[in-house]
């Protein structure tokens, strides 16, 4: 599998392109704002000849969604959302230009509502999905075993972990999340977070703040 990591929007986002060795790709959280990170990430695209099959968000906060509309315009293809962030969704619409993205371009409504436990197979590629409120309602992360890796979103930062004062987060939930969910997978599992550095679960289940909590 390969992984393209794009870091956009002023909040630093990151977001994901990954793609098999047929060139079948997805993209996660898309987070492009101004054009010239919509150019950035379409040009990857063409200039890897992959073909982009899914959209997939781990949540709907507004730096997360910010590109699902063009991603949406240019590939047409199904996109993947918790239904209990579906509210969370909706409201981006509302409080956008509040973090000064008065530009936004209101996201479509999922096509394909993911549920806990389920498995997602695009090409070569495998996802379980868990469903990890704490953060957001309707957060999941999506696991591939074979791969040894988690799109993990905001759930667990290097060092640290998400916030839990926007609507619907509650700290004793995520704190829930992390140590029933994610400090459960093999600790030599790569955690590919929605803002920051890479990490492990290994490295977190020793090191991470959250057990200061």
């Amino acid at each position: 599998m390969q992984i393209q990591k794009f870091t956009f929007n002023p909040f630093q986002e990151n977001t994901y392109v990954l793609s098999d060795s047929s060139g079948q790709a997805i993209i996660v959280d898309p987070g492009c704002y101004e054009r010239e990170e919509e150019l950035e990430l379409q040009s990857y695209i063409e200039d890897n000849n992959l073909k982009v099959v899914a959209l997939l968000n781990t949540h709907a906060h507004v730096d997360h969604v910010l590109g699902n509309q063009f991603v949406m315009e240019q590939y047409n293809v199904p996109y993947y959302l918790h239904a209990d962030d579906i509210p969370i969704l909706q409201s981006v619409e509302i409080y956008a230009h509040l973090y000064g993205m008065g530009n936004y371009k209101v996201s479509p409504e999922p096509s394909h509502i993911l549920k806990d436990g389920e498995v997602l197979k695009f090409g070569e590629m495998e996802f379980q999905v868990f469903h990890t409120p704490g953060h957001a309602p309707g957060h999941v992360v999506f696991y591939s075993e074979k791969e040894k890796l988690v799109v993990n979103g905001d759930v667990l930062f290097k060092g640290s972990f998400g916030r839990t004062d926007l609507p619907g987060g509650s700290m004793e939930v995520l704190k829930k999340t992390i140590f029933e969910i994610l400090f459960q997978l093999p600790e030599d599992t790569v955690v590919l977070s929605g803002h920051g550095d890479d990490t492990t679960i290994g490295v977190e289940k020793k090191t991470n703040y959250i057990h200061n909590f």
